[in-house]
């Protein structure tokens, strides 16, 4: 009996003290993320004000956002999230407080001179750098400061998207594939509703997608086997869009010539694809995105079979070339604009179904966040997608195969049972080989073909 009160006692005091921390943690980042977001808003709001077209500054912007990173604080280069996930796995959840305000400006500068890139990433970056700079100034030890720091991606994606249901298991969920941590579950889930509240109090308005005029569809088989078909179809996007965004960094890295000249060469070259295929896939993309998830046909007409691979180049570019903001976004727009392909093709009654399943999806699989994704999914188009979309979703993890559009994901299973890989290892270091006793098989087959031709 006295040890049944002394555990009890115990996870209550640990409770309470999380709940404390995280609901502090919460506040302070939905205040903090919510200027972000008020000053990039500002800021795409006065692209009127120029008397030219504002893609035209994207090379000075990426020179200019290079420079920033480099003087004042070099983790924060990139998209963000993958950075968060390093520090929490390498750094013991360490951030420089440098990463918030240059993250913050390096981002506005980006978007606001049309680079393709997301504001979720950013979100989740400053977010973790606030838990961190709390966690350091009371002198927390190292668990709890990665617990608080885990709290803030949460936190950060929650208060960019108005998904703090998602926006927690995602921070949980993305650091390891294949492991959600449980331990850090309640507090993330703290962190992003107060995160989500204070934003809503400061004023920050999201957007959701009324899908409703699908949910009088029965679940009949053809609709399963065309999900499943679309699950197949998002995990090879999702495929080439992580071999594009990462190819493309390493390319570019590669080249031996200063990191502003890159940037300047590489925003020259996206303002010439600009002139060329237009404006919808610079910048954030929320209207293209909006347009591929209307019923309205009239709406989609400017989406194209290759528009989620004008979109793959426009952010792989942006992000190689020195930009500064998330991958998420860009991602979104991919899964939605693909889907809306995709459902013109195979089930033209239900395209807005297909895109909202490419923008939940395309992000399960690249991100390896099929929980995340699914909730997400319900968050922004209502409960009657939640069976299509975990279908769709998982089956997009699992075909898009041992990659990440972070590298610093640990993984903790294999996505195949024919296949050898190491657990432990991160993403990017990840060697794979078929099972012995597959090579075998395959072995054995190759020798009976062999046989038969001779015989023949």
């Amino acid at each position: 009996m006295r040890k049944h009160a002394t555990e009890q006692t115990a996870i209550f005091f640990s409770v309470a003290k999380w709940v404390v921390l995280s609901s502090i943690i919460g506040v302070a980042i939905g205040a903090t993320v919510t200027l972000f977001l008020n000053i990039l808003a500002y800021s795409e709001s006065s692209r009127s004000l120029l008397p030219f077209d504002f893609y035209y500054l994207l090379p000075l912007a990426l020179i200019l956002s290079v420079w920033l990173t480099k003087t004042f604080a070099p983790s924060a280069e990139g998209h963000g999230t993958e950075k968060v996930i390093s520090a929490v796995h390498k750094q013991d959840g360490q951030i420089d407080v440098s990463v918030i305000p240059v993250k913050t400006l390096t981002t506005v500068l980006t978007i606001f001179a049309g680079g393709s890139v997301g504001k979720e990433g950013p979100g989740a970056q400053i977010g973790a750098g606030v838990a961190s700079v709390i966690s350091k100034l009371l002198k927390f030890n190292k668990q709890d400061r990665k617990k608080l720091v885990i709290c803030g991606i949460s936190a950060g994606f929650a208060t960019v998207f108005g998904t703090p249901i998602a926006g927690a298991i995602f921070g949980v969920e993305v650091l390891i594939i294949g492991v959600i941590m449980y331990d850090v579950l309640l507090p993330s889930f703290i962190a992003g509703f107060a995160a989500f509240t204070t934003a809503q109090f400061l004023g920050i308005e999201y957007t959701y997608y009324d899908l409703h005029f699908f949910q009088d569809v029965s679940l009949d088989l053809v609709l399963i086997l065309k999900v499943v078909l679309a699950g197949l179809f998002f995990g090879f996007v999702s495929d080439l869009t992580i071999t594009a965004i990462s190819h493309t960094h390493s390319y570019i890295k590669k080249i031996k010539v200063s990191s502003y000249i890159k940037a300047f060469v590489g925003g020259l070259v996206i303002v010439g694809l600009t002139l060329v295929f237009g404006e919808q896939y610079i910048g954030l993309g929320l209207g293209t995105i909006s347009d591929a998830l209307n019923p309205n046909p009239m709406l989609s007409e400017n989406i194209h079979w290759y528009t989620f691979i004008l979109k793959t180049i426009f952010t792989s570019l942006s992000l190689g070339a020195g930009g500064s903001g998330g991958v998420i976004t860009p991602i979104f727009y991919i899964g939605a604009t693909s889907g809306n392909f995709l459902g013109s093709v195979i089930s033209p009654e239900h395209i807005p179904l297909f895109a909202a399943l490419g923008f939940v999806s395309v992000v399960a699989a690249t991100t390896n966040t099929p929980i995340a994704s699914t909730i997400m999914a319900v968050e922004l188009f209502g409960i009657d997608i939640a069976h299509y979309a975990a279908l769709a979703a998982v089956i997009s993890f699992l075909i898009s195969g041992h990659r990440s559009i972070f590298s610093s994901q640990i993984l903790a299973m294999r996505k195949s049972e024919m296949l050898s890989v190491k657990i432990g290892e991160e993403v990017e270091h990840i060697n794979i080989s078929l099972e012995e006793h597959e090579m075998d098989k395959i072995e054995k087959l190759r020798r009976k073909l062999h046989k038969k031709n001779k015989k023949k």
